[in-house]
C-alpha cells in the first residue's frame, strides 16, 4: 500500500511539472514570439531543469515567474531551449557524407542555393563553406544560414573562433576528407579565428521559424541534421512538408535520420547513401 501512495504521489508530481511546462512554453509563446509547444517533450523538460538547477529553482513555475518578471530570464531560457551550437567539423563523419553527396549532386547546378536550416551556429555553417569550397562548388554557390532566435543570430554575424583551437580541429578535418591546412582557411585577429572573408561571403545569415514561417526560396539542397532532431511527432511533420516545398526536384535532402514510410512526401524521395538520411528529391 506505500509503495503504491508513494507512486501515486510521484505520478501526480509529473502531472504537475507537465502543466506547469505547458504554461511555461505557452508563456514563451505569447510573450517572446518562440513556440516550443510542439518540440520533442522530454528534450524540452531536460533542457528546462538544467536551467533551473543553474538557477537553484525548484519547479518550472518558479521559472516561469522569472521568464514573466526577471529581465534576461527568458533570453536564458530561450538559448537554452535553441539547437546546441555545432564547433567546426565536430561530426567528421557527417562532414565527409555531406561532402560525398553534395560534391556528387550538385555539380551539375549552375547556381546552387543550400539551406542550412535552424542552422547550429557559425561552426555549421563555416564546415559547410569549407567543404564546397574543397569540391570546386563554393564560388558560384550560396549558403542561406537560417536561425529563428534573434538574439543569436545577430550573435553569430560577429562571432568568431579562438585562434588556439584550429591546430587541435586539424585531425578532424583530415577525417571529413580535407586534404589541406584546416587554419588556411582563416584569418587570426586578436587571438581570433575568422573565416576568410571570400568564403564568408558565401553565406547568408537571416532569421526563419520552422515553426511558423513559410517557404522562402527554392533551394538545391536542403540541410537539417541537427535541430531536426529536437521536434516532435507532429513538427517534424510539418517541418519535412516545409523542406518538399522549398527543394528542387532532384535537389538534396540532408536530416537526422532515416525516412519512415508514413513521414511526408517520404515517396518523393530517393535515398543516396545506404543506410543514411540523404536524399534526392525525384518527384
Amino acid at each position: 500500500m506505500a509503495a503504491l501512495t508513494a507512486f501515486a504521489a510521484f505520478a501526480a508530481s509529473l502531472a504537475v511539472e507537465e502543466l506547469e511546462i505547458e504554461l511555461l512554453l505557452e508563456a514563451l509563446t505569447q510573450r517572446h514570439g518562440y513556440d516550443f509547444r510542439d518540440y520533442d517533450r522530454q528534450l524540452v523538460r531536460r533542457k528546462l531543469l538544467g536551467v533551473m538547477g543553474v538557477r537553484e529553482l525548484k519547479t518550472v513555475s518558479a521559472l516561469q515567474e522569472r521568464v514573466l518578471h526577471e529581465p534576461g530570464a527568458a533570453s536564458g531560457v530561450l538559448r537554452a531551449l535553441a539547437v546546441r551550437p555545432a564547433g567546426l567539423f565536430d561530426d567528421p563523419a557527417g562532414a565527409l557524407h555531406a561532402r560525398q553527396v553534395l560534391g556528387a549532386n550538385l555539380r551539375s547546378a549552375a547556381l546552387p542555393k543550400l539551406w542550412l536550416a535552424e542552422c547550429a551556429g557559425i561552426g555549421e555553417a563555416w564546415t559547410l563553406a569549407i567543404l564546397l569550397q574543397e569540391e570546386g562548388l563554393l564560388h558560384r554557390s550560396e549558403i542561406f544560414a537560417t536561425m529563428a532566435n534573434d538574439e543569436l543570430l545577430a550573435e553569430v554575424r560577429e562571432a568568431g573562433i579562438d585562434a588556439d583551437s584550429l591546430p587541435g580541429l586539424q585531425e578532424n578535418y583530415l577525417l571529413a576528407g580535407g586534404t589541406g591546412t584546416l587554419a588556411d582557411y582563416f584569418e587570426v585577429q586578436d587571438g581570433r579565428a575568422l573565416l576568410l572573408p571570400r568564403l564568408r561571403s558565401r553565406i547568408t545569415w537571416a532569421g526563419h521559424n520552422l515553426v511558423t514561417d513559410a517557404s522562402f526560396n527554392e533551394f538545391q539542397a536542403i540541410l537539417c541534421c541537427r535541430a531536426l532532431a529536437d521536434f516532435g511527432p507532429m513538427l517534424r511533420q510539418r517541418v519535412l512538408r516545409l523542406f518538399y516545398e522549398s527543394l528542387s526536384r532532384f535537389g538534396v535532402l540532408g536530416i537526422d535520420r532515416e525516412l519512415a514510410p508514413g513521414d511526408a512526401h517520404a515517396g518523393a524521395y530517393k535515398p543516396l547513401l545506404p543506410d543514411l538520411p540523404w536524399y534526392r528529391r525525384v518527384e
